[in-house]
């Protein structure tokens, strides 16, 4: 009895995790059980995760995004001007936008070209394909298909500017403020919100360690942004918007119960 609760409860914490992450795995993963017959054998085990990792792969390459649309998402396509940062953005299914959010992203890849000719925009977590309301974690508002998290810009050892990152999965190498800067990090943090620099601990690694913040093309990029009508907020942390001096209503600080972004740019339609 004690061995068939804890399987129960491995394959509960099983799924959520599985729907948390990517939306749709859960679902999978409850599909496959119930289609497959029970043995206790390793290959019977090994099977059923070969059948799930080929469902998976199907339905998120090649059945999601033709359905996403009749939700009111579309899947970013990379290009030469768009890029995911990272493969596992897409195979988590966090690269959906509604379409005027899509159209929007694509207006600022090509203003940005034309400042900085070879500078793709980096985006990094986007929003699920199906369902309003669903949460991406670990974000709090990525809810509807109407934000974007994007990298910033930043250049090399030789001040070049590059698509490369200097994290591998885009978030938590901070710009933090310097000396005279205004500190809001250490404010949220004194009033209780420990977890206000939580993506510190979600790099997946640091690279690129030489990179810089392209402060000239970070801040064409946050234009570009701006000039967008359909953008509402955009999200940065304020010793950045001071450092950058682009003073818009447009950019916001996002609140203590978020955390930091001196990491990336977070916009969203009005």
């Amino acid at each position: 009895m004690l061995k068939k609760m804890s399987k129960l409860i491995c394959k509960i914490l099983v799924f959520i995790l599985l729907t948390i992450t990517t939306q749709i795995g859960g679902i999978l993963y409850i599909l496959v059980e119930f289609s497959t017959r029970r043995s206790i054998h390793k290959k019977y085990r090994l099977k059923k995760v070969m059948l799930f990792t080929i469902a998976y792969l199907v339905m998120t390459f090649l059945i999601v995004p033709y359905i996403a649309p009749i939700f009111g998402r579309e899947k970013i396509k990379d290009t030469k001007q768009i890029e995911s940062h990272r493969f596992i953005t897409k195979l988590l299914n966090r690269n959906y936008v509604n379409p005027e959010l899509y159209n929007v992203i694509k207006s600022i890849s090509n203003s940005l070209r034309q400042s900085n000719r070879d500078i793709s925009l980096i985006y990094l977590d986007a929003n699920f394909p199906f369902i309003d309301g669903f949460p991406l974690f670990p974000h709090l508002s990525h809810t509807d298909g109407k934000k974007i998290d994007i990298s910033f810009i930043y250049k090399d050892s030789i001040n070049k500017i590059t698509n490369q990152k200097p994290s591998i999965s885009g978030y938590g190498v901070f710009e933090a403020p310097i000396k005279q800067e205004y500190n809001q990090i250490q404010i949220c943090k004194k009033k209780g919100y420990w977890y206000y620099d939580f993506t510190k601990y979600i790099t997946l690694g640091t690279v690129n360690n030489t990179l810089k913040i392209s402060e000239k093309a970070t801040k064409d990029l946050l234009l570009a942004i701006i000039a967008q009508p359909q953008i509402g907020k955009i999200f940065i942390e304020p010793h950045l918007k001071n450092r950058l001096k682009i003073h818009n209503p447009k950019i916001r600080f996002h609140g203590c119960q978020a955390v930091r972004h001196d990491d990336h740019i977070h916009l969203q339609l009005k």
